[in-house]
């Protein structure tokens, strides 16, 4: 099973789009910082422990020795230490990094670890039948309406054309 840390703009994202409950469907581990933790509002982080209640999510605290270690890596000035908590996390457990964050996927394919954002997240709850295409399509539609972060990239403009044409 594969591992997966997930940054805080992925869980917003998603409760955003009431699709929460369908990460946890997919055939991964999920995994995050409590410092992302803590960067959700308390109706996010209650879903959440629900999650880690019954053992879906783990919510690593760095310890100081890892704390040090994260600060001696030089990550670039672009990401918060919350980010940093995220690439630190992935490179040590041997983990993915799911997020949107143009400078964490940046810094997280410099360092050669695998990365992935909200559309591959759509492609895997459409591909295991968690998600409908016709229902992805609405929600695709949905997170481009309401997040900026959607609307100004040409290739992921492009990349969500692809989508919402093959799901309608």
């Amino acid at each position: 099973m594969r591992i997966a840390i997930t940054d805080a703009c992925i869980f917003i994202d998603l409760h955003n789009l009431k699709l929460t409950n369908l990460l946890f469907s997919l055939d991964m581990e999920i995994h995050t910082s409590l410092d992302v933790f803590n960067e959700l509002y308390p109706q996010q982080q209650d879903i959440l422990s629900a999650f880690h209640s019954v053992g879906k999510l783990t919510i690593h605290n760095l310890p100081a020795e890892d704390r040090i270690k994260m600060q001696e890596k030089n990550y670039p000035k672009a990401l918060s230490e919350n980010d940093k908590t995220v690439l630190f996390l992935a490179e040590k457990i041997g983990a993915m990094v799911l997020s949107s964050d143009k400078a964490v996927r940046t810094c997280a394919k410099k360092s050669s670890i695998e990365y992935h954002g909200m559309l591959w997240i759509f492609d895997r709850l459409v591909e295991c039948d968690s998600l409908s295409p016709l229902d992805a399509a609405s929600k695709l539609e949905f997170l481009i309406r309401t997040n900026i972060v959607y609307q100004n990239n040409a290739e992921l403009v492009r990349e969500m054309g692809i989508r919402l044409k093959k799901w309608k």
